[in-house]
Order: C-alpha cells, then sequence, then structure tokens
C-alpha cells in the first residue's frame, strides 16, 4: 500500500517536477467556473514540457466536462475525494472509471447513524459511480434532480434499485452549524469509520472510505508512474486539499484559501480568479533547464 504520509527525503525544489496535481473550485477555475485562456495555455506548456497534469477534485465524474476540453495525454482525473480515477477521454457523459475505491455499505450506515445522534437535523445524499440519490429534506445544492428520494438508510440498503453500484461518497448537510465546527463533530462522531472532509462555503459534509482521500489516491496513481511526492505539485484552497497539499513535495494554497489549507502548504499563490495556478506553473516552466 502507498503512503499518503510525506516522509523527508531529497529537497523538492531541487528536483524538476512530474506531475501538477490541480484542485479545481476555487483554485483551477475562476468563481464564474470557467477555464482563463492564461490556466488553459500554461497547462498545455506544462503538458508540452513533459509535465503530467492531474486534475484532482471532490467533483464526480459527470461534472468533469468543465475540464474535458483541457486533458492531455493520459486524461485521467481523480475525482470524489479520491474515491475514483476517471478517464476523461471519452468526453461527457462518456467516461471510464479506471479505479474505484468505493465506501463499503456497512462503513456508510455507521456513520449516517453516529452523525444522526451527534447532529440531529442532518441530512444526507449518496453519491454513486453513476447515480446520485438523497434524502427528501436534502436541499437542492447541487443543480441536478436525484435519481431517487428516500431516507439514506434506504438508499444505502441492500433492497435499493442501485445497491449493487459503488457507494463514492456520502454528503451531509446540516442548515445551523458552522461548517467547520460541523467538521470537527463529525470526524469525532464517525472517528476510523469513514473519512470526512469538506470542500462547499457551507455546513456540507463529504464521507468516503477509511483512508479515501485525494493524497493517498494521488499517491497510488504517482506510485504507478515511478513519480515520488518530491516530484509533484500541489494546488488547493479547502480542508478537503489539505491532506494532499501536505503529501506534494510542493504545494500552494490559493489566495483565497481555508486557513488550514494555507497552514499546511509550504507556498502560497494568487487567488483563482487571479490565475494563481498559471502563475506557479508559469514560474516552474521558466525554472526547467
Amino acid at each position: 500500500m502507498t503512503s499518503a504520509t510525506r516522509q523527508p527525503e531529497t529537497a523538492a525544489e531541487t528536483l524538476p517536477p512530474r506531475l501538477i496535481a490541480t484542485d479545481l473550485d476555487g483554485t483551477l477555475l475562476r468563481d464564474d467556473k470557467s477555464v482563463s485562456p492564461r490556466t488553459v495555455a500554461a497547462l498545455a506548456a506544462a503538458e508540452k514540457a513533459g509535465i503530467e497534469v492531474f486534475f484532482v477534485t471532490g467533483r464526480p465524474a459527470r461534472w468533469m466536462d468543465v475540464v474535458s476540453d483541457h486533458v492531455h495525454g493520459h486524461g485521467l482525473a481523480i475525482c470524489g475525494n479520491g474515491a475514483a480515477v476517471v478517464d476523461l477521454h471519452g468526453g461527457p457523459g462518456a467516461h471510464r472509471f479506471v479505479k474505484v475505491r468505493e465506501l463499503a455499505r456497512e462503513n456508510a450506515l455507521d456513520a449516517v447513524r453516529l452523525l444522526r445522534e451527534a447532529a440531529p437535523g442532518t441530512v444526507y445524499a449518496v453519491e454513486q459511480t453513476y447515480g446520485f440519490y438523497q434524502e427528501p429534506a436534502y436541499p437542492k445544492l447541487h443543480m441536478e434532480i436525484p435519481d431517487s428520494l428516500a431516507p439514506a438508510e434506504e438508499l444505502l440498503g441492500p433492497d435499493h434499485r442501485a445497491a449493487a453500484e459503488p457507494v463514492l461518497k456520502i454528503l451531509a448537510y446540516h442548515p445551523e452549524i458552522d461548517p467547520d465546527a460541523f467538521l470537527t463533530l463529525a470526524r469525532l462522531a464517525i472517528g476510523d469509520r469513514a473519512n470526512v472532509t469538506r470542500s462547499s462555503p457551507s455546513a456540507l459534509l463529504e464521507i468516503s472510505g477509511p483512508g479515501v482521500s485525494k493524497a493517498s489516491t494521488l499517491a497510488l496513481c504517482c506510485a504507478e508512474r515511478g513519480i515520488s511526492h518530491e516530484q509533484v505539485v500541489a494546488f488547493g484552497d479547502m480542508p478537503n486539499d489539505v491532506e494532499m497539499l501536505t503529501w506534494a513535495g510542493r504545494s500552494y494554497a490559493m489566495g483565497n484559501a481555508h486557513p488550514d489549507v494555507i497552514a499546511a502548504a509550504s507556498g502560497r499563490t494568487v487567488a483563482n480568479n487571479e490565475d494563481g495556478v498559471a502563475v506557479v506553473i508559469e514560474e516552474l516552466l521558466a525554472e526547467l533547464p
């Protein structure tokens, strides 16, 4: 098993980068969800220089059309906070799951129960490889129509119509609790039954399988390519990026980043609306021999 814990080795600054790992929302994308011409050019230049670019996001695969025109070479993306590696070459609606790290239904049901007890009023949605299901009281946060409405215990039960389909993560929303307080409470309540993080400005948590994170799946992908953490440059803005930024040899918090992200990263760049990822890529390319 490849560890996603960074160990001190050679100073990362002395090694040329081989892979750029970037979050999307609040990081690579501007607030209007566009990819600026400057960023498009920077990504293409990095690939031309032999540096792989991985999009590493909490988004499900079906939401990756926003960057599907900008995949180069391998065409892979890490989706669902590490729950899936997806080949985007087929374009919107035609992606292929290369790797799935599912949340066992037993663990998911335990997480739902424990969090219901710790935070009454929590409502849930279930993200699977191809379907999205939610409780009736779950708010319309994702601009899509759920495939079915039912209590989470039923959605995750053995008799649900999608019981054979892997669960990537469950989403937990609370209408009143402070987002950071909700994250802390959930991690204490759920413990090692699942991995809990967040990427939304609201009190919306994302719950994945134990040990599943952007960092651990990125580490697996890098190990398959013979790339060390020292050769990875990572970008992010929210708590679901913290492990990835800690693991990568060089990492950058966006100018608009959460305080925990700023503390975790080894560097900082300007905000997403100012093309912070492109700024750093241009500097990195200028340093290459």
